[in-house]
């Protein structure tokens, strides 16, 4: 094996569309951070470039012969690597896992071969440039600017998705204004989890009320979260996938149990925050 990457689930705690360009784009001021829970790229050396797919997710990349990895390392000019992609995150769910796959494609063919991670990776995804800080970060504009935030107090997550997929551009549509309020100008520094939920509370993620009235299984599992103990229950990016926050993981794993036995075909796990980038978790 030459090299292996991380690339962790990215999961929108609070996303405000606060405008949207002449050109269609949508301007977003959003809270984003990672899981040590997501998918793994591994690379060795092979003839050209190749990508296989595995893992208990890689039916949802069955059908694709030109994913983003496979994009991100072209737009590297990798050459002689066959990548395998071991997948545990529901593909097109709101928790960026394309995006973070071709975020680790990125760092794991610069990493390998010494050369420079081009300028122009918005082209692969509004989510790209975050996923490839892979740390509690604001996201602003169309994904473009990207800044650090305050550590976040330690926590948990439980992450729901109802196997429902969810239509990003009709989402985005359905919306009620695209001139909302962004979050305040200055991040607080957060004392506790508590004081950090509480904070939370009175952000938004304001495609969640459209991803609902579209897909009314969001709700429930929203619901699910709520009644299984959630501090906060919210959706991430355009849905499907919602997450549940708790103040420390083994509450998170009896509150996933608990909703695996309700549930039996919905996509359930627990996880903790990666807090200073893929060197570790909270």
């Amino acid at each position: 094996m030459i090299a292996a990457e991380h690339a962790p689930a990215k999961v929108n705690l609070a996303l405000h569309v606060t405008g949207q360009r002449e050109d269609g784009y949508h301007l977003l001021d959003s809270l984003v951070v990672f899981t040590v829970l997501g998918d793994a790229l591994r690379a060795s050396a092979g003839a050209g470039l190749s990508l296989s797919v595995t893992g208990p997710e890689a039916a949802g990349l069955s059908g694709e012969g030109d994913n983003l990895v496979l994009r991100a390392a072209r737009l590297m000019q990798a050459d002689g690597m066959a990548l395998e992609l071991e997948k545990h995150l529901p593909v097109a769910s709101g928790i960026g896992g394309g995006s973070s796959d071709a975020a680790a494609a990125l760092r794991l063919v610069a990493r390998a071969t010494g050369h420079p991670i081009p300028a122009d990776i918005l082209a692969l995804g509004a989510d790209v440039p975050v996923c490839m800080a892979a740390r509690p970060c604001r996201m602003r504009g169309i994904g473009e600017v990207v800044t650090p935030v305050p550590a976040l107090p330690p926590m948990a997550m439980v992450l729901v998705n109802p196997r429902v997929e969810v239509s990003t551009p009709a989402v985005f549509r359905a919306l009620a204004r695209k001139d909302n309020p962004p979050m305040p100008d200055t991040l607080p520094d957060w004392p506790d989890f508590a004081g950090f939920v509480h904070w939370l509370s009175v952000q938004r993620n304001d495609l969640q009320a459209p991803a609902c009235a579209a897909v009314p299984e969001i709700e429930a599992v929203l619901g699910a979260l709520e009644g299984a103990g959630a501090a906060l229950a919210r959706m991430s990016g355009s849905g499907a996938t919602c997450f549940g926050l708790f103040a420390d993981l083994p509450s998170a794993e009896r509150a996933a149990h608990a909703i695996r036995r309700a549930e039996h075909g919905w996509w359930v796990e627990a996880t903790e925050l990666l807090q200073g980038g893929l060197g570790g978790a909270a």
